[in-house]
């Protein structure tokens, strides 16, 4: 009975360890990313490589309130080639519930101007000027708002409107908000316009302005802050989007349900700086080694691999990267400049982080009396 309780003991290490070789597990960020948060969702990630730093309930579908203009304004910059031109404020965007800006029917805005009432004091008319002016409906507009967020990798949103009043089926997700809004600030207008922190726009009569404030604080309390947006409703709670950039690393923290939502934001984003570098993994045209040359009129061959790698890590991270080259001794001439020859993979543990080709650097003929004779011709 024990030999036999001692076969079933081997049998489910021995399948435990199977699972662990075929099916490698992405490796934790760290114990930090078990940082205490008292969002009921909230997701930090590197804009470039949307790594995720820190992460809590970050794929829970979740109402965003206002946090839903940052894909409202990307959506209206992705689909307006001038935003400086003039329009009448639509009837059905006037009197909106909520934050306002005060529109009044007739009167002539630009969409630039109304992205800032949209992004600095939230004013949900302007978001619904937009929206009308852009997708001529708000069904059409809400579907073109699905699209941009797929085109960011974010595949668990659904919008209702494009300003954020509670829905049941107007939702996202911390890690699909956090995935759109890295995408959002590679617009330069969008980036220039979430980083005001005051501005002016036309008012309702001539001579008249509307002055515009952020509502986000952090814009004047942490070290690098480029916005983003913030969000209150009675269903989502205080919501959170936070953009910082300190020498070229970009992160972007969301939190959902937040009741701290600033302090917690800042801790977060400050504990990212303080714990993480982005490394240089793997330069851009980087030279690899040479690879012999069979039969061919150089010897050997120069190879490289042209993208570049950029990741964050802690140091500790760092020491556990594994470089992995599928690269030939030798090839057989003739070989053309910019062949691909090979495969470089770059691990974190046994999670592979990036692949690139490796290619030649130049061109080798091969010898032989023909290709002799095609030279002498070619010279003549």
């Amino acid at each position: 009975m024990r030999a036999k309780n001692r076969y079933l003991i081997l049998i489910v290490f021995l399948c435990i360890a199977c699972c662990l070789v075929l099916f490698p597990q992405k490796p934790k960020v760290t114990a930090l990313a078990e940082m205490t948060s008292s969002a009921r969702a909230m997701c930090v990630i590197e804009s470039g490589s949307s790594r995720k730093l820190y992460a809590k309930n970050e794929n829970q579908k979740l109402p965003m309130a206002s946090t839903t203009k940052i894909v409202t304004a990307l959506t209206v910059l992705d689909n307006c080639e001038n935003i400086d031109k003039e329009f009448e404020i639509d009837k059905r965007a006037v009197g909106i519930e909520g934050t306002s800006v005060y529109l009044k029917q007739g009167e002539v805005m630009t969409v630039r101007e109304l992205l800032y009432g949209m992004m600095l004091p939230s004013g949900n008319d302007a978001a619904t000027a937009l929206a009308y002016y852009v997708g001529g409906d708000i069904d059409t507009f809400c579907d073109m708002m699905k699209q941009t967020a797929e085109k960011c990798g974010a595949y668990n949103s659904s919008f209702d409107n494009p300003h954020g009043l509670d829905s049941n089926s107007h939702y996202t997700t911390a890690y699909d908000l956090a995935l759109i809004t890295s995408v959002a600030l590679k617009n330069e207008i969008f980036k220039e316009i979430v980083t005001t922190k005051s501005t002016r726009i036309r008012g309702t009569s001539e001579g008249t302005y509307r002055y515009l404030k952020n509502k986000n604080r952090l814009l004047n309390t942490l070290d690098g802050c480029i916005g983003v947006k913030t969000g209150y409703t009675g269903d989502a709670g205080r919501c959170l989007v936070t953009a910082c950039e300190r020498d070229e690393f970009q992160t972007v923290s969301v939190v959902l349900n937040c009741g701290p939502m600033f302090e917690e934001s800042e801790k977060l984003l400050n504990s990212v700086y303080e714990n993480y570098e982005l490394y240089t993994v793997l330069p851009s045209y980087k030279t690899i080694r040479r690879v012999a040359v069979v039969e061919g009129r150089a010897q050997n061959v120069k190879t490289f691999t042209q993208k570049g790698f950029e990741y964050p890590l802690t140091k500790e991270e760092l020491s556990r990267l594994k470089y992995v080259y599928d690269l030939p001794k030798a090839i057989n001439a003739p070989v053309n400049k910019g062949e691909v020859v090979g495969k470089l993979e770059i691990y974190l543990d046994n999670y592979l982080l990036f692949s690139e080709k490796i290619y030649t650097m130049d061109s080798v003929k091969k010898i032989g009396v023909w290709s002799s004779i095609q030279d002498i011709i070619s010279e003549w």
